[in-house]
């Protein structure tokens, strides 16, 4: 067994040359897109993910955990620096900071980052502190004001100027939106 797959008890997938085995079900989709791409390469995996209508497959060693921003990586460094900011949207989170996780320099990490996810850190990050925003408001009842303190957006005004950026809408009326309609 090589040292990558040697003790990993918490990884949704593990390759130790022609046996591979997955952690459970949701596991087993990425395992098999995993194996997808070792034979045929990322296209190929990324139509096959399309066709079967998932996100493109985690990372093997990613921990077994759902996530509710896919960014798609296939390397554990851009994986664990992903995992570590959604765990910390709320701090200031730098590429030297994402970079020391990885443990890659930050060029290096900004490098592999972007080759990886298609953009920057800064974007990728924005893009995961919006998408946690806009589901806290659609499935919660905490103020705006707390939204955007705990993604790291400092206060409201924040929060609604990326809002309307990036989705052409308020927090408010994402929030009103995703209320049932009373008859």
């Amino acid at each position: 067994m090589d040292s990558y797959t040697h003790h990993t008890p918490q990884r949704i997938f593990v390759g130790d040359g022609p046996i591979w085995t997955s952690a459970g079900m949701t596991a087993g989709i990425d395992l098999a897109l995993a194996l997808v791409e070792h034979d045929l390469g990322p296209e190929k995996t990324r139509r096959a993910a399309k066709a079967m209508v998932v996100h493109h497959r985690r990372a093997g060693g990613q921990s077994q955990h759902s996530s509710f921003l896919e960014i798609d990586s296939k390397s554990d460094r851009i994986q664990d620096a992903l995992h570590y900011a959604r765990g910390n949207r709320s701090k200031p989170l730098s590429v030297e900071k994402l970079a020391e996780v990885a443990c890659l320099s930050p060029r290096q990490f900004s490098r592999v980052f972007r080759l990886e996810t298609g953009m920057t850190p800064a974007k990728a990050i924005e893009t995961l502190r919006l998408e946690a925003a806009r589901l806290m408001l659609e499935q919660g009842r905490l103020p705006v004001e707390t939204v955007a303190r705990v993604n790291g957006f400092g206060d409201r005004e924040r929060l609604r100027r990326s809002f309307l950026r990036s989705y052409g809408q308020t927090p408010q009326s994402i929030r009103n939106a995703s209320r049932p309609l009373s008859l």
